[in-house]
């Protein structure tokens, strides 16, 4: 779980400072790709009794929050004119 979590911030750090905007994209959507999987580590967690289902509720309501701001980031992103990324 700790590696998934410390994935989605690193990947997005790391493709700000890309050159080019759809390198930026590539990592916002793997960074997307690692919020779905510490989503499902957190269901795991609780039907595996490991994680409260009050807290395992509350986790999942602000991942997908985050979820949702990367989404609309990476499609703001994907968006930029090819120009600027010359």
């Amino acid at each position: 779980m700790r590696r998934a979590a410390v994935s989605v911030p690193s990947n997005i750090a790391e493709g700000s400072k890309r050159s080019h905007a759809r390198d930026f994209g590539r990592f916002l959507n793997i960074a997307e790709g690692s919020g779905a999987e510490l989503s499902y580590l957190i269901i795991l967690g609780r039907d595996l009794g490991f994680i409260d289902k009050d807290r395992s509720a509350g986790l999942l309501a602000e991942l997908d929050q985050i979820a949702r701001m990367l989404y609309t980031l990476r499609q703001k992103v994907e968006r930029t004119p090819a120009i600027a990324d010359d």
